[in-house]
């Protein structure tokens, strides 16, 4: 009797488990996507053969968090192993600036600068003198000056300061090119290499906790940009492509949209140009 009653419970149980199986399967959701892109002055095109990565954070967010376990080199620091000069040193740390190149630094420098920094006075010294043309003025006085009369030698030094200083006012020109002169002790390759190596580490680490930490699904379009990832709990997931872009004409569209699924929804998402990542601007 009582291996009766063992088997009819068995049934039940089994009865239950299958009931509440169907039920279970309608509870999942679906994601069925199309991807399209558009080249400039072309029409919109499948994005075909492309994986797509379902996570359970935003790509951006996963960056900061990657970004904050390697914080940025410090500048300041960067800084004061130069052999520079103090007063560019100090220059560099009032500005948050290294790079002594291109238009970008030469639109920062005003005539104290160029005045009071060392290495900025020599080179403007070496672009200009001898300009006749511009008549750009010359010192009355010589290096020798300085041993055989100080006063003299630093009174005519001051003064003739003051006469470059009204002469970079009056000819604003007259700084360009200066860079050409600055080359050897310009530090922004060396800065540029040391935030690359720190780059690379954090892009490396954000692609490691997106495809370990969050991937919920994989998914590769077909032919006609269609992908499909079934079997989900409802929640908050994001349609990613990390950090690779999409190749289509010269279209180079990256996505990393947010979606949000409900029990048994199937959700239909479109990406294209218009919900793509922005290109951020180089700083």
């Amino acid at each position: 009797m009582s291996g009766m009653k063992s088997t009819v419970c068995a049934l039940v149980f089994l009865g239950l488990a299958a009931a509440a199986a169907p039920r279970a399967a309608a509870q999942t959701a679906s994601i069925e996507f199309m991807a399209q892109a558009t080249p400039s002055g072309g029409l919109q095109e499948p994005v075909r053969g492309f994986p797509f990565f379902l996570l359970s954070k935003s790509f951006a967010e996963i960056g900061k968090e990657a970004a904050a376990s390697y914080p940025k080199p410090d500048m300041n620091a960067f800084i004061d192993k130069l052999e520079v000069s103090t007063e560019l040193k100090a220059w560099m740390k009032k500005n948050d600036w290294v790079t002594l190149r291109g238009e970008d630094f030469i639109q920062r420098l005003r005539p104290d600068d160029i005045l009071t920094v060392p290495e900025f006075k020599k080179a403007y010294l070496e672009r200009n003198s001898g300009n006749q043309s511009a008549d750009f003025p010359e010192p009355k006085f010589k290096a020798s000056d300085e041993k055989k009369n100080p006063e003299k030698f630093k009174k005519l030094s001051e003064a003739y300061t003051e006469t470059i200083r009204h002469y970079i006012e009056a000819h604003p020109a007259s700084t360009a090119e200066i860079d050409l002169s600055l080359v050897k002790v310009d530090p922004s390759p060396k800065w540029n290499a040391i935030l690359g190596s720190h780059d690379s580490v954090v892009h490396q680490r954000t692609l490691d906790l997106a495809q370990s930490n969050y991937l919920v699904a994989r998914a590769e379009t077909d032919l006609q940009g269609q992908g499909y990832i079934r079997g989900l709990a409802p929640g908050n997931y994001w349609l990613s492509t990390l950090d690779v872009p999409a190749v289509v004409g010269d279209a180079r569209p990256r996505w990393d949209v947010a979606v949000t699924v409900r029990a048994g929804e199937a959700k239909y998402v479109t990406l294209t140009n218009s919900n793509s990542v922005r290109a951020q601007p180089t700083p």
